[in-house]
């Protein structure tokens, strides 16, 4: 019960501390399941923060468009989809980051 509630708080920061509430709470606790899943979310805002960057750069000449539509919803959606199952207490790995770690 205990890693329900940092599990919630490191998707949830996607929207207030992306970088800084996954690098406290792997320092923090010990848990490796919790020490993972900060790890995927830290790589999954570093990545997607620079996805949307390059695609907000191209949008200028219509390319980066799609891609920052894409990527805006991929950013909005993973983290909610996390949150949800970390209420019920279900596992979840980030797309594609969750691979690696």
């Amino acid at each position: 019960m205990e890693n329900k509630g940092f599990k919630i708080l490191i998707h949830a920061s996607t929207w207030f501390a992306p970088i800084l509430v996954p690098i406290i709470t792997y320092f923090i606790i010990s848990d490796r399941e919790i020490k993972s899943l900060s790890l995927q979310a830290l790589v999954f805002h570093i990545v997607i923060g620079i996805l949307i960057s390059v695609s907000a750069f191209f949008s200028w000449i219509l390319i980066g468009i799609p891609f920052l539509i894409i990527f805006g919803l991929i950013a909005i959606i993973a983290p909610i989809v996390g949150i949800v199952k970390a209420f019920n207490e279900r596992p979840f790995r980030y797309p594609i980051i969750g691979s690696w770690f």
